[in-house]
C-alpha cells in the first residue's frame, strides 16, 4: 500500500521541508521570467511555492486533496500565481504546455512501467527549449534516460549527477 501523504499533510503543514537544493540552484540561474512551470507530485508545494515566489506561474499536480488545498491557501496568502490539480499521475495528462517540468522524488513511487508512461505523457507538453527537472532514485535513471532517447524531440542533458536528471528540449 502506498504511503498516505494526505494523512501526513493533515497532521503537519510543510511536512516535507524546504525546496530541493538542486531545483533552487537551477531556478536561481534560470534567465527566463514569468514562465509556465508544471510541478508533478507537488504535495503541499515545497518546490512550487519557491518557484512562484520568483515570478513564475506554477501548476501543481498531486493526488492529495489536502496537499493541493494547502498549496492553494499558501499561494493565495502570498498572492502567488499557482493553480492546483488533484489528480493521480497514472491518469494525468497536461492540457497546456510548459517551459519547465519539475518532478521531485515522485516517479519512484510508481511501478516501473507506469513511471515511464507518466514521463512519456509529459514530454510532449514541454515547450521548445523547455526543461524537465527530475530528482529520483539513481537506479531509475537509466530507464528514464531511455524515455528521453525514444522521444520524437531531441533532448540534451544539462545535469546528470547522483539522483538528478535535468534535460532540455532542443
Amino acid at each position: 500500500m502506498p504511503y498516505d501523504y494526505d494523512a501526513l499533510y493533515q497532521e503537519q503543514r510543510h511536512a516535507l521541508g524546504e525546496p530541493t537544493k538542486a531545483f533552487v540552484d537551477f531556478f536561481k540561474k534560470y534567465d527566463q521570467s514569468s514562465v509556465q512551470v508544471l510541478d508533478l507530485g507537488c504535495g503541499q508545494g515545497r518546490d512550487a511555492l519557491f518557484i512562484a515566489r520568483l515570478g513564475h506561474h506554477v501548476t501543481g499536480v498531486d493526488v492529495s486533496p489536502t496537499g493541493i488545498e494547502q498549496l492553494l491557501a499558501d499561494a493565495e496568502n502570498e498572492n502567488l500565481a499557482i493553480s492546483g490539480v488533484v489528480a493521480d499521475l497514472h491518469d494525468y495528462s497536461p492540457d497546456a504546455t510548459f517551459d519547465v517540468v519539475v518532478i521531485d522524488r515522485t516517479l519512484h513511487m510508481l511501478d516501473a512501467e507506469p513511471r515511464l508512461d507518466v514521463l512519456r505523457r509529459i514530454l510532449p507538453a514541454v515547450k521548445p527549449d523547455g526543461c524537465v527537472l527530475i530528482a529520483d532514485e539513481k537506479s531509475n535513471l537509466p530507464a528514464i534516460h531511455e524515455v528521453f532517447a525514444e522521444d520524437d524531440a531531441l533532448w540534451t542533458s544539462i545535469k546528470d549527477a547522483r539522483s538528478f536528471l535535468f534535460m532540455q528540449k532542443v
